[in-house]
């Protein structure tokens, strides 16, 4: 590792991630999230360093993802998740710039939580953007205030980052997390669909059923579950979600 390399903090790595975007993907979980979801399955990776994280450089990253490029085929490649991808920007541009190189496809997994217009960060964004293959987009809750009992944050920054992903033309999947009783209200659905219509890069929405398999993981850290005795969504809710989202039209 050369002394001027942008150093990430990595959660940890995945070989053959299936659901993080197009293909059999090399998947990079970064440490570090502001957001507070009461859902979180990785509450390990809010804290942007600690004992068991591993540090390493975009060019060790690289190498260790070209060993299963093989299996990758056409559509796979590299995604980079969280925590918060965008908290380690630096690290994240110098990954996806040599990845690039290589003609490796390239995918953002993000809440856009961090996402400003003011300065650096903008212009490092859109640089990064530039050398992005496309962004899976975690919309959490399209009602501000639900956001902000959800996630500890208010989304109006984070809406503002997709209008502007649709106005360059960034692909996009959006992804929204179905939860009973939490953000499977109707007419936030509606109102999430109202909003997805107005974006022009939209390739594909998707509901993700809400799940407990992160919960174990509140405990070992002496933290209460905030969702604790709510259960995954039935198949009926999902479906509802589904047509509500329209998300047989991007298919």
């Amino acid at each position: 590792m050369s002394e001027k390399a942008t150093v990430g903090f990595i959660h940890s790595t995945e070989n053959f991630g299936t659901v993080d975007g197009p293909g059999i993907r090399f998947v990079v979980f970064m440490q570090g999230c502001k957001m507070r979801c009461q859902f979180c399955h990785n509450p390990d990776t809010w804290s942007l360093k600690t004992d068991k994280m591993r540090t390493a450089c975009a060019e060790e990253i690289l190498e260790e993802a070209r060993h299963f490029r093989s299996y990758w085929g056409h559509d796979g490649g590299i995604t980079v998740s969280g925590g918060e991808p965008l908290l380690q920007l630096d690290f994240v541009l110098d990954l996806f710039t040599k990845a690039k190189a290589c003609g490796i496809h390239t995918a953002l997994d993000t809440c856009g939580q961090p996402f400003t217009r003011q300065e650096p960060f903008f212009s490092k964004l859109k640089q990064l953007v530039a050398v992005t293959d496309l962004i899976l987009y975690d919309i959490k809750e399209v009602s501000n205030n639900r956001h902000k009992s959800l996630t500890g944050w208010g989304n109006e920054n984070i809406l503002d980052f997709a209008k502007y992903l649709s106005k360059i033309g960034q692909p996009i999947w959006i992804r929204h997390v179905l939860i009973p009783t939490v953000t499977d209200f109707d007419e936030d659905l509606i109102a999430l669909n109202k909003f997805i219509t107005t974006l022009k890069n939209v390739q594909k929405v998707e509901v993700l059923p809400y799940h407990t398999v992160g919960e174990f993981k509140w405990k070992e850290m002496g933290l209460k579950y905030p969702l604790k005795g709510i259960k995954p969504p039935t198949q009926k809710q999902v479906e509802n979600a589904r047509k509500l989202l329209h998300v047989d039209d991007y298919k």
